[in-house]
């Protein structure tokens, strides 16, 4: 809580490690806002935050890296495993003060990818952040529920999030203290001024420049003033393991490492952090560009990696850069290798429509055009088998990852190569018909978000594709 005088000078650092699940009981109940305030409020008393991600979200990673400096990642088990989620946590964690690991959804939503099978996996306790907005008494019996429905789990608090008033405040606080076993660490006040707007996929990206200094002390200054932190890192001490070799195994740099062009600005924003890992470890340098902001692709590279992110809503800028597209064009022609996933396989067809009817010429590789559809066509878990050789791996291979957009692709020519499609998953997630990946030229692109640690070799084909590709 909130003390008197200079509080961020008088709160002295915690000097054991702490690590906790932030969950809620549903999308939209704050769960990021309360993540993100508890790691400025820890950056600021000058600890090293290292945060973390259950399932497959990009959105939330960039934010937390914007606020904390470091990179945030991803603990899916469906996706990557049990033994790559318990490395990596253990790994990234192995410098760190507090971890901050924000869960997915609802705190038992998602099977063995859930918040709460992942905090027990992991061993860490779960702080609720419970939205209170219309309710008072009646929060105790749903935090009562939440410890009858799985005694295993481990609770280390709950923060009240939206609360109306102090009165409101205590009077949750105080039926939950009765009637459960739980304890309330503070709250955060229903406050315009803490909230991260939304848009159709989700919340606005760290790419919209949302994180910057004055909105950080805000959430900073929310935390400090509601939250028992100490209480919080108190009831969250663990024994990090230590861990072996690393699943991520670094080769050799050739003499001249093959450079991968890796597209990545507002409009290119989502990618797994690992992905960069398996390919900097299989050899290959990384190189940034923006296709909104730059003529053309990097000199000398061998391949590009156009991610997913938001190109409908640069569509008009994407479209009158067309040096950038020339470039990318002229790459395939000559037959540089491209892997391409969402909403960079959008920027890879002939165009976006959007909503209106409007359509925004784009590199024109893919012969189709993709059309921007109101609501979520598809969403969920996938994973793929390989059905041709390519650049992402031999003809046979699975590979999992995850697919979610707002956008449908026009009927794809049959010239076209397929060479990937979905196959059924496990837990519950069922792929739709007509998930599926293609080529042209040495260009590989589809809808689906891939993540290399459900298949390392996809690394190794595609830093051999930059390996022996034309460079520009």
């Amino acid at each position: 809580m909130r003390l008197a005088g200079n509080a961020h000078a008088m709160i002295p650092s915690y000097p054991m490690r702490s690590a906790f699940v932030i969950s809620a009981l549903q999308s939209g109940a704050g769960k990021t806002t309360t993540a993100l305030a508890l790691m400025a409020a820890l950056v600021r008393r000058g600890l090293h935050v290292q945060p973390f991600k259950t399932g497959p979200d990009f959105i939330d990673p960039g934010l937390h890296r914007a606020l904390t400096g470091v990179p945030s990642w991803n603990l899916d088990r469906w996706m990557c495993g049990d033994d790559y989620v318990r490395h990596v946590f253990a790994g990234k964690s192995r410098d760190a003060d507090v971890c901050i690991i924000e869960g997915a959804m609802g705190l038992f939503d998602g099977g063995t990818a859930s918040a709460a099978e992942t905090a027990k996996f992991l061993c860490l306790p779960v702080v609720i952040t419970l939205d209170v907005r219309g309710t008072a008494e009646t929060a105790a019996a749903i935090i009562k529920g939440v410890e009858a429905f799985d005694p295993e789990l481990t609770l280390a608090g709950v923060i009240l999030n939206r609360t109306g008033s102090a009165r409101h405040y205590k009077r949750i606080k105080d039926a939950i203290e009765a009637h459960c076993k739980c304890p309330v660490l503070g709250h955060l006040p229903a406050d315009k001024e803490i909230s991260i707007p939304e848009r159709h996929l989700g919340l606005y990206t760290a790419e919209d420049g949302i994180i910057n200094t004055e909105f950080a002390k805000k959430l900073e200054a929310a935390a400090y003033d509601s939250i028992d932190i100490d209480a919080l890192l108190a009831a969250s001490v663990i024994d990090i393991p230590s861990i072996g070799k690393p699943l991520i195994q670094s080769s050799p740099l050739p003499p001249r490492a093959p450079r991968i062009g890796v597209a990545r600005d507002s409009a290119f924003c989502f990618y797994y952090e690992d992905n960069f890992d398996y390919l900097r470890a299989a050899g290959a340098e990384i190189v940034f560009f923006s296709p909104l902001n730059e003529d053309e692709i990097p000199d000398g590279v061998g391949a590009l990696y156009l991610g997913g992110g938001y190109p409908e809503l640069y569509a008009e800028r994407l479209a009158s850069n067309g040096a950038m597209l020339h470039s990318i064009r002229a790459f395939a022609l000559r037959g540089g290798a491209i892997y391409a996933e969402c909403g960079g396989f959008m920027y890879l067809t002939e165009g976006i429509i959007d909503l209106n009817g409007h359509s925004s010429p784009m590199a024109g590789i893919f012969p189709v055009k993709t059309k921007m559809a109101g609501k979520s066509v598809k969403l969920g878990y996938r994973e793929v088998t390989l059905t041709a050789d390519s650049i992402m791996g031999e003809k046979g291979a699975i590979l999992r990852g995850h697919e979610f957009h707002y956008s449908e692709m026009e009927a794809m020519p049959q010239s076209v190569e397929i060479i990937y499609e979905s196959r059924n998953n496990r837990d519950g997630y069922q792929s739709r018909n007509g998930t599926a990946g293609y080529r042209v030229n040495n260009c590989a692109g589809g809808y689906v978000h891939l993540h290399f640690a459900s298949n390392p070799e996809i690394a190794r084909s595609f830093y051999l594709a930059a390996a022996t590709g034309t460079a520009t």
